[in-house]
């Protein structure tokens, strides 16, 4: 499966105070793995995060260049995206991004479908896999035997009902 270059990360939701702050609405993992990160992309233009800090779950940015409210303001609404490259995952972690589309097999290696879905729900997200019919398939170790995104392929154990 061909990997996209750029990561949608998030999307800035609104100023925050009069210097040109951003408040990001972050899709990662965390506020802190964008901060990381050093930099973002709006609309292909490179924006380098100089400060952030963590705020009931968003990441409030000052963005090199946004100097006042009113540059902040033409970024309310847009999607911020990050490299891949500047991304350090740990070692067996992939981006949702990397597996849609991928493979679905069961235990006996029979294919089942595509993923064509990821849905995040507080105790686990949930694998929506399309195929003669429709699977929702827990992200837990008990139904995820195996994901590959690099040959495209997750193992699943499918139980009745499923």
């Amino acid at each position: 499966m061909e990997k996209q270059e750029y990561i949608e990360a998030g999307r800035i939701n609104n100023t925050h105070g009069v210097a040109g702050e951003v408040k990001i609405e972050v899709w990662l993992d965390s506020p802190q793995f964008l901060k990381k990160c050093g930099r973002i992309f709006v609309e292909g233009r490179e924006l380098k995060i100089s400060s952030a800090k963590t705020h009931k779950g968003f990441l409030i940015a000052k963005l090199e260049g946004i100097d006042d409210v009113n540059a902040a303001m033409s970024l309310k609404g847009k999607t911020a995206c990050i490299l891949r490259s500047d991304a350090k995952l740990p070692k067996g972690s992939y981006f949702i991004q990397d597996i849609i589309g991928a493979k679905v097999l069961d235990q006996q290696g029979r294919e089942i479908g595509r993923l064509t879905e990821v849905l995040e729900r507080p105790a686990s997200n949930i694998y929506v896999v399309q195929g003669e019919e429709e699977h929702l398939i827990p992200a837990v170790p008990e139904f995820i035997m195996s994901t590959d995104p690099e040959a495209g392929i997750i193992t699943v154990r499918l139980i009745e009902g499923m």
